[in-house]
């Protein structure tokens, strides 16, 4: 199993597989069910192929942060899968410029060898999104590979796809989000040191700059937080936002984890948002806000107990 970040030059063991192809940006229903198309269509042999850079970061690099997983941990996702391999396509102005027929040509067949294709049903491609999911079975047919179109998937009456597990995130609405996943949706990073006023009210936090991930709704979540290397998932309570009442700042997600009292600065932890349970607020005083602070736990823990 590898990582590729090029179609050119690959070695012969890498080419010839069924490819799932998309962005496979949250591995949600309906990029799994790409993936399954592909396995079953490539007697055991399956691939996946994804733009490195999205297409969207290239053609608009000034959006606010988009992405539901990170490079990394999407790959790690689809390869404990069952992929053989991913394809992380450079997508950049040569790409940008190829027509839906010269992307066919010169990426999945010349570049990948392609046995089979499998995309979603709303799938586009090639310069100006020009080609469609039917178009890519029409040069399949053409070219000598099979294509698989994969059908819209639904969680809760709202089609799985990144765009409404994004909107769903923006909007406070984890649960929403997970049931599109199929797994609550985790924020990962390397915990950083803080202005540690967390520990001087009582509630010493981890603390961990998004990046290009998505930035949920600002506020308070019940959560569970994993540090790497161990199994254990840990409650707690997070807030994402600017602390508006000890000073503004750039957003950061601080998880207070229950029942912790280590030291995990420099160390990789993934947070997975259960519950909403209020908006960010500038509260009057720090009594105040300390106040809020312990009811905003014991919220958290009976949410949490309730789900064990």
């Amino acid at each position: 199993m590898a990582v590729y970040a090029e179609y050119r030059g690959l070695p012969a063991a890498a080419r010839g597989a069924s490819v799932a192809l998309g962005n496979f940006d949250g591995l949600h229903a309906g990029h799994r069910a790409v993936m399954e198309a592909a396995r079953n269509a490539g007697h055991g042999k399956f691939s996946v192929a994804t733009f490195e850079p999205p297409p969207r970061a290239y053609f608009r690099p000034g959006d606010p942060p988009f992405r539901i997983l990170r490079p990394e941990r999407r790959n790690s996702m689809i390869l404990a899968a069952g992929a053989d391999d991913v394809f992380e396509l450079p997508f950049n102005g040569e790409m940008a410029a190829m027509t839906d027929e010269g992307f066919v040509r010169h990426v999945l067949v010349d570049g990948l060898g392609v046995s089979h294709v499998s995309v979603g049903f709303d799938y586009r491609f090639g310069r100006g999104r020009m080609g469609h999911a039917q178009r890519l079975a029409s040069l399949g047919r053409a070219l000598g590979f099979g294509v698989t179109i994969v059908e819209e998937i639904a969680a809760q009456g709202v089609k799985a796809s990144s765009t409404a597990i994004r909107q769903a995130l923006v909007a406070g609405e984890p649960g929403l989000a997970a049931d599109m996943l199929g797994q609550p949706w985790v924020a990962d990073g390397i915990v950083e040191p803080g202005e540690k006023n967390g520990r001087k009210f009582g509630f010493p936090t981890a603390n961990m700059a998004l990046g290009d991930l998505i930035h949920p709704k600002y506020g308070v979540y019940a959560v569970r937080l994993r540090i790497e290397g161990e199994d254990n998932w840990r409650d707690g309570v997070a807030n994402f936002g600017r602390t508006p009442t000890t000073g503004l700042r750039d957003p950061l997600l601080e998880t207070f984890i229950f029942d912790f009292d280590r030291e995990i600065y420099g160390q990789r932890v993934e947070v997975q948002l259960i519950t909403y349970l209020r908006p960010e607020l500038k509260f009057p005083s720090l009594d105040a806000m300390i106040e809020q602070m312990h009811r905003d736990t014991a919220q958290a823990k009976d949410i949490l107990a309730a789900r064990r």
